[in-house]
């Protein structure tokens, strides 16, 4: 009887050592989108809220960016880990800066969402209609960054850029003050349709069915961060937790974006969410391979094009801009078709 009493006082002692211990430590991460919260970048918000990254060890504070090439300084800077960035900014960086490379682990853009627009009424038809006309665009725009190359491709040898705020690209499309304007499919064609541009009414040339076969957004990691494979591997293992259950429900996503900006407009975020899904992440490529890799030869063929767009001395090697090692097996990449 004694005996039993003494092996109960010592279990309590033992829970009771454990219940003060201090919960598993959480690695954390900052990690920062390439811009505001919208329905396109949802499956991070939703992969944050459902605790993915916390069920994989990861302590993630997350914060909206200001353009890809910024998203990239931050990482340069060690302010943050991870980011969300296109491709070619890192492609361009990763030039300039051998040795320190930022790193793409999962690409989430099979095809990329850049283009240029104009208004029917303008007589525009095609590329060949853009020679000596007004584009407008930020500087830091990634399609107006690629426009040189999309131009030696299709025979335009002239234009005039007009620098403009993103806040008012479109509008000064609608308003007539630039013959053109570059920017993201699901975003430039959405914001001229809140202006009461129809869709029927505007010329949309996608890079992507003119000769420029790139690759988009995908996540990206600063050096430190590549020495942290299990950490990197969670973070990237969760995402697509994310990515999985936006593409079944894509109301969920823009729930969790509004959480974050309630002044979004949900059946706007819900439509550039399905035309991201649509144009540029459920290509034919990703329903046969699961999202997150690249086609080689393609990727290589990309790094060039991109290069030669950025007037780079010399494009880097494909493996100092991607990498597969931290993706999950095939099987658990897989998407709903």
């Amino acid at each position: 009887m004694g005996r039993g009493i003494k092996t109960l006082g010592i279990a309590a002692v033992v829970a009771s050592m454990l219940a003060a211990l201090p919960a598993a430590a959480q690695t954390p991460i900052k990690f920062t989108l390439d811009w505001v919260f919208q329905g396109p970048t949802s499956p991070f918000l939703v992969a944050l809220e459902k605790g993915y990254y916390k069920a994989e060890g990861l302590d993630v504070t997350m914060d909206p960016g200001q353009g890809s090439a910024g998203t990239v300084q931050r990482l340069a800077t060690g302010a943050y880990q991870i980011g969300f960035a296109d491709v070619n900014s890192t492609i361009e960086y990763n030039a300039k800066n051998p040795g320190k490379e930022i790193l793409c682990v999962f690409m989430a853009y099979d095809f990329g969402p850049f283009g240029v627009y104009a208004l029917k009424k303008s007589g525009i038809k095609g590329p060949k209609d853009l020679e000596g006309k007004k584009l407008g665009a930020p500087v830091f725009d990634a399609s107006f960054r690629l426009f040189p190359a999309f131009a030696k491709k299709n025979g335009i040898t002239k234009w005039e850029h007009v620098n403009l705020t993103p806040q008012l690209r479109e509008q000064s499309l609608v308003q007539g003050t630039v013959d053109f304007i570059s920017g993201h499919y699901f975003s430039s064609m959405l914001d001229l349709k809140a202006r009461g541009v129809k869709f029927d009414d505007i010329v949309a040339m996608r890079y992507v069915d003119y000769g420029l076969d790139l690759y988009g957004n995908g996540i990206v990691i600063s050096p430190d961060m590549a020495k942290d494979e299990k950490a990197v591997k969670g973070f990237v293992a969760a995402t697509i937790k994310g990515w999985k259950d936006v593409i079944k429900d894509n109301k969920l996503g823009v729930a969790a974006a509004k959480k974050r900006d309630p002044l979004i407009d949900d059946s706007l975020e819900l439509e550039r969410l399905q035309i991201s899904l649509q144009t540029n992440i459920l290509t034919p490529y990703v329903k046969a391979n699961g999202m997150g890799d690249v086609d080689p030869e393609r990727f290589a063929r990309s790094i060039k094009l991109v290069a030669d767009a950025f007037g780079l001395p010399q494009a880097p090697a494909p493996d100092k801009v991607f990498t597969d090692k931290y993706l999950p097996p095939k099987a658990d990449r897989m998407v709903a078709q």
